[in-house]
């Protein structure tokens, strides 16, 4: 008679073994409708599995994170099934979850096209409707690869004959279709209702470039069709929000085979840039950091001495003088530990705040590059505090109000959370491992912030805290950090002396707001369109005249305007304004000033907005107070 603790606490009995989905009935028909597995005593199992002891269940239903997977790896299998109802001489090979989605490789005589795509979504669908049970079988190792070999699954057989022996395997059968599979999976093809498929690539068998080339056909799946069309939203959002297209058009950066990795920044994404690290900078300054810079090639010696040399490896590009081998900085910490060093420090004169908009190097694969979300040279609002034990909770929780406010500023307002605590390989004593976490959970909780628990996951020489952001298409990006660090010090000899006298070793904070600056400035210009807020936009103003006897008028503006600080152009074309308005408008700027024979007379300037807001006609000191307003709130 086997008890059920749900988990809210309440049990139910029942006189024999049930499975998942009868404990669900017992509930109540909705919830049985909406199941699609069960976790039990935290193992994540099909609707089917038999309970017949005591145990702890959960229903997991689509509105679960583990709902959602086992939709999308059961419509992985939808797809295989499809595929080989169309194309029986296709054979499988494997079909895994990721992210939003899924995929199923096959090996194929011909190219799928995309008018195969469309005929194997629809088969897709039939399936679905036909509502076909999912049931789970167990065989021995051997018995799956003659199962396999005699359904000409080559591939398949080959994956099962690389498992131990003793191992019993699962399967999958929906209609005439098996496949292997740990599961769980869906009850019926029914429950598999909001699905697309999304792509064709390559891809090696067993990710070997030596093996044959396999067909990659990616999906997506959803729990609900509405949840689906809002995915697709959000892609054909995300297309058109493309930092490497919208760079082109705007003029802002290019890169090119001569230097991959590399940003060639043009004068008008150089000013963004300008722009960012300017404010940083300023900020910094004003919360105590002070500036430094340090070599770009360093020793080779000094990196062995970090760790980065073997933590790097060939990830850090190199170069040789002199019988001497140096690296050209993949990192600017080490660097800051030889500034440290310079001369006796006090435990009066800390913390120590040093910052550095330090070039960096890291030989990324190129098959990672990716506009300015992924290049080989980076620059990092980067800076080092070094501090006592007892100070680094306030350092901490100084590093968060700042964070906190730079990101308002830059419009994320929605920041997610996660403390990372110690890993099995560490250095240092339990001691003051116990010390840092504690004062990290103390600064998160002492600001009443969410937060999550990454147990295991921080790094090898101290815990530390990340921050992310969520963008307008709730995409995610980690760029904030703070990570404590009791090995590097110790390690290049930083020193301080104690109150009590004794020669003791600084706590290192690594701490980063933006992280990269290239990559913050593509998340910026995806998450505003290219529409940047108008203190980062390269031209804020552009003034166009109606006939050249304006054209002073509109020379003496321009002046008085960069006078005030502002980025200014003038438009003097021999154009109609209509065409003027339309073509800045497209790139961007947020104030259109048009210049007539009312405004001249007037001595005042007609205002449009980049959104085609009319703003009506304003003296020009009218128009200097309201720019300034806008930029310094940075609306």
């Amino acid at each position: 008679m086997p008890v059920i603790t749900l988990p809210d606490g309440s049990k139910r009995e029942f006189d024999q073994a049930v499975s998942v989905m009868d404990v669900a009935s017992s509930i109540g028909s909705g919830l049985a409708k909406a199941t699609l597995a069960g976790k039990v005593n935290g193992q994540l199992v099909d609707a089917s599995f038999v309970i017949d002891q005591d145990a702890d269940l959960q229903i997991i239903t689509a509105k679960d994170a583990e709902g959602l997977e086992v939709i999308r790896h059961s419509t992985a299998h939808l797809l295989a099934q499809a595929v080989k109802q169309l194309f029986p001489e296709a054979q499988v090979t494997i079909g895994p979850v990721i992210e939003n989605g899924f995929y199923y490789d096959f090996a194929f005589s011909r190219s799928f096209t995309p008018e195969d795509l469309e005929a194997i979504e629809k088969r897709m669908a039939e399936l679905v409707a036909e509502n076909l049970t999912v049931k789970r079988s167990v065989m021995t190792r051997d018995q799956a690869v003659e199962f396999f070999r005699d359904q000409n699954e080559l591939y398949k057989a080959e994956i099962i004959e690389s498992i131990p022996a003793n191992e019993e395997l699962s399967l999958y059968s929906q209609g005439e279709f098996t496949d292997l599979c740990r599961g769980p999976h869906v009850p019926s093809t029914g429950k598999l209702k909001a699905f697309k498929l999304m792509k064709i690539a390559g891809a090696y068998w067993r990710g070997d470039s030596n093996n044959e080339m396999l067909q990659r056909i990616y999906g997506t799946a959803w729990a609900d069709k509405k949840a689906l069309k809002a995915y697709l939203y959000r892609l054909e959002e995300a297309e058109k929000r493309d930092h490497r297209k919208l760079a082109k058009s705007l003029d802002l950066f290019h890169s090119q085979e001569e230097a991959p990795g590399m940003v060639f920044w043009h004068e008008k994404g150089w000013i963004i840039y300008q722009q960012v690290e300017q404010y940083i900078r300023e900020k910094l300054l004003a919360h105590g950091y002070g500036e430094v810079r340090t070599p770009q090639i360093v020793d080779r010696s000094l990196w062995e001495k970090s760790g980065h040399w073997d933590k790097f490896g060939d990830m850090i590009f190199t170069t040789h003088s002199e019988h001497r081998d140096y690296a050209i900085k993949p990192m600017n910490c080490p660097c800051h530990v030889q500034i440290y060093n310079q001369g006796i420090k006090s435990y009066r004169d800390l913390p120590i705040r040093m910052a550095e908009f330090g070039s960096c190097h890291r030989n990324e694969p190129s098959g990672t590059l990716h506009g300015l979300m992924r290049v080989r040279n980076f620059v990092q609002d980067d800076a080092h505090i070094f501090c006592t034990e007892e100070q680094i909770q306030e350092e901490v929780s100084a590093f968060i109000d700042l964070l906190f406010d730079v990101y308002k500023d830059f419009g994320f307002t929605e920041i997610l959370i996660k403390l990372s605590t110690r890993p099995e390989n560490r250095v240092g004593d339990d001691a003051v491992w116990d010390k840092a976490e504690q004062a990290l959970e103390l600064a998160l909780n002492s600001k009443e912030l969410d937060w999550e628990l990454q147990p295991g996951e921080g790094a090898f020489y101290g815990p530390k805290i990340e921050f992310s952001l969520k963008d307008c298409l709730d995409r995610v990006w980690q760029c904030g950090t703070i990570q404590v660090d009791f090995s590097m010090p110790g390690r290049l000899g930083a020193t301080y002396i104690a109150e009590d006298g004794s020669k003791q070793t600084p706590v290192m904070l690594h701490r980063a707001i933006l992280g990269s600056l290239e990559r913050f400035i593509g998340i910026l210009i995806e998450q505003y369109a290219g529409t940047m807020p108008v203190w980062l936009s390269p031209v804020q103003v552009v003034i166009m005249n109606i006939a050249d006897r304006h054209e002073q008028y509109a020379k003496q503006l321009k002046e008085k305007f960069e006078k005030q600080g502002f980025r200014v152009k003038i438009d003097l074309r021999n154009e109609k304004i209509g065409f003027k308005i339309r073509e800045h408008s497209i790139q961007r700027i947020p104030f259109l000033l048009i210049i007539g024979d009312k405004e001249m007379d007037n001595q005042t300037v007609a205002v449009r907005t980049q959104k085609g807001e009319d703003l009506g006609g304003l003296s020009s000191n009218e128009f200097i107070q309201h720019l300034t307003n806008v930029i310094e709130t940075r609306k």
